[in-house]
């Protein structure tokens, strides 16, 4: 399969069909492409443009396209669609993809469109999965799934299996539950084709099986999934009733949301942005760090003006300011970044008393390696020993704190529930440029006796 590309070229092609209005053209060339390929491409028209190419095309491929298309392009689009033409979307769709969308919907057309869905046994589904928290396992699982009861036999089983499997868009497992819909485990498909048709389930599944609460948070599931490999997990309610499943396809895009939200929040971003929001929404998410970046500015150097008269006599120190600064930062974002990671994905182990020795001496062996870089530098270029060895051992000094803060502080934030990814972008900056200056100075100013 040749990768798709979407070009300028493409995108105009497409615009001539339509506005020209040659549908069978435009069906013709839509039928190349997957529905992931034709939101990328819905999202580079205009909103009309977008609306026409879905009411073009059957339902049971635009309801995937909608799925996948950008929300603020797919929100405008659906504001252009009837609410009999939403509810046809809807049907297409699995239960998670499908209340996904139907939570985007303005109030007061929601009612109207579910009760608009002609299978209301999905409508059921949906209705019951609005009810999770979107960042939970029940708010990302489907209701689609194969399950059989234990007490039945292999014939009844495969039976019923072909009956459910109509609405299963991929057979992940066949889970075993029991006459009060409880999860008791899983059935291999080896073992059913296997065995006599009258043997019972109870007697042949598999009784361990991995499953989430449907409380759990998205972001544990992920840990989960990732952990044992798996493509889809059963979920289960307070009292241990299957309720759904959650498939890789939906852990994917939370762990890209996550990863997304991380990078933000490491480069200074407080809100969920992308490149194309307004400018009032992007300053809105870069101002405030970039405030907390003033103020720590304006501190460093009023840190500097205390020690004025010490620059005055020494002018080589204001030279070595930028130098501390951005050594200070830069390890203070190495190390906070190592443990922001660790946390993200659950590696961390010991206690932070352990993990900061750790820290304090790996800064301690670079800081010493490049303090000694430093001071022959130093000391070939000015002649001054003393001062020399006065900038390398703040540099050391100023490495050791940079990496106790970077370590202590996402490990701190991550004890009160706070995202640690906060910790590796300006906040771990700024806070290790006012210490590292602070630091330099102090100690210059004690080996230099000012």
């Amino acid at each position: 399969m040749t990768p798709f590309k979407l070009t300028d070229e493409l995108i105009a092609n497409i615009k001539l069909l339509i506005t020209e209005n040659k549908n069978g053209d435009l069906r013709s060339m839509m039928k190349e492409f997957h529905y992931a390929d034709i939101a990328e491409i819905a999202d580079e028209l205009t909103v009309d443009e977008a609306t026409y190419l879905i009411k073009l095309l059957d339902s049971e491929k635009t309801s995937d396209i909608l799925a996948e298309m950008d929300e603020d392009i797919r929100e405008a689009v659906l504001n252009n669609l009837s609410v009999k033409e939403i509810a046809g979307e809807l049907e297409e769709l699995d239960t998670d993809d499908a209340a996904d969308i139907v939570s985007e919907l303005p109030k007061e057309i929601v009612q109207e469109v579910i009760s608009e869905i002609e299978d209301k046994e999905h409508a059921k589904d949906i209705v019951d999965l609005l009810r999770y928290d979107e960042d939970s396992a029940g708010g990302l699982m489907a209701k689609e799934l194969v399950k059989v009861k234990e007490n039945w036999n292999v014939l009844t089983c495969v039976k019923e299996m072909r009956a459910q499997a109509e609405n299963v868009t991929r057979v992940h497992s066949i889970y075993v539950v029991d006459d009060e819909e409880k999860l008791k485990g899983r059935l291999s498909l080896k073992d059913l084709l296997t065995t006599s048709t009258k043997t019972h389930i109870k007697d042949v599944y598999i009784p361990k099986v991995d499953s989430v609460d449907v409380n759990e948070k998205a972001e544990e599931v992920a840990k989960i999934m990732s952990k044992y490999d798996l493509e889809a997990i059963p979920v289960v309610d307070e009292i241990g009733r299957l309720v759904g499943r959650i498939t890789i396809d939906d852990i994917v895009d939370v762990i890209k949301e996550e990863a997304d939200k991380d990078y933000q929040l490491a480069a200074g971003i407080s809100q969920d942005v992308e490149a194309d929001d307004s400018i009032w929404e992007l300053t809105r998410a870069r101002l405030p760090w970039l405030i907390l970046g003033l103020f720590g500015g304006l501190g460093a150097a009023a840190i500097m003006g205390g020690f004025e008269e010490m620059i005055a006599q020494h002018a080589i120190l204001f030279f070595f300011t930028p130098l501390i600064a951005a050594m200070a930062g830069n390890v203070g974002v190495q190390s906070s970044a190592i443990i922001v990671q660790g946390l993200a994905n659950d590696d961390l182990k010991g206690s932070i008393s352990n993990r900061l020795i750790k820290e304090m001496l790996l800064s301690l062996l670079n800081g010493l390696i490049l303090a000694a870089l430093l001071l022959i530098f130093t000391w070939i270029w000015k002649g001054d020993f003393l001062t020399a060895l006065a900038i390398s051992i703040s540099l050391v000094v100023v490495i050791i704190v940079a990496g106790i803060i970077g370590t202590f502080i996402p490990l701190f934030l991550d004890r009160r529930g706070i995202d640690p990814a906060i910790a590796t972008g300006p906040f771990i900056t700024t806070s290790n440029d006012i210490f590292g200056i602070l630091i330099y100075f102090w100690i210059a100013k004690i080996i230099l006796g000012i």
